[in-house]
């Protein structure tokens, strides 16, 4: 089992620099699960470059990370670091909500 208090003392550091930790959990390689993934590395990297840290959990292959990440459907993404913590449900396709629940404020067009 990991040290957690290191590991959150990690994560506050993290977030002291205006980074981002994301986690998404997706099931297999269905067409939701790629559009989610799809979704949200299009928007990480339009709005939070170089300031985001994404881990893709596949609940297929590590079905045990559904409980660890009190997740009960899928794709789910998990907004860790900043807080407050957040989770969204869905393919991520609605950009603005998706900014929204992030704290995310979109620049300029």
């Amino acid at each position: 089992m990991p040290d957690i208090i290191a590991e959150f003392e990690k994560l506050l550091t993290r977030s002291r620099e205006g980074k981002y930790v994301l986690r998404l959990y997706v099931v297999g390689s269905t067409p939701q699960s790629t559009r989610a993934i799809e979704n949200v590395k299009a928007l990480c990297e339009r709005h939070l470059k170089d300031r985001y840290e994404l881990t893709v959990v596949d609940l297929f292959q590590q079905p045990e990370q559904a409980k660890h990440g009190q997740v009960i459907a899928a794709p789910t993404l998990v907004k860790q670091l900043p807080p407050p913590l957040r989770r969204l449900i869905g393919d991520l396709s609605n950009a603005n909500r998706v900014l929204l629940a992030l704290d995310i404020k979109p620049e300029k067009e």
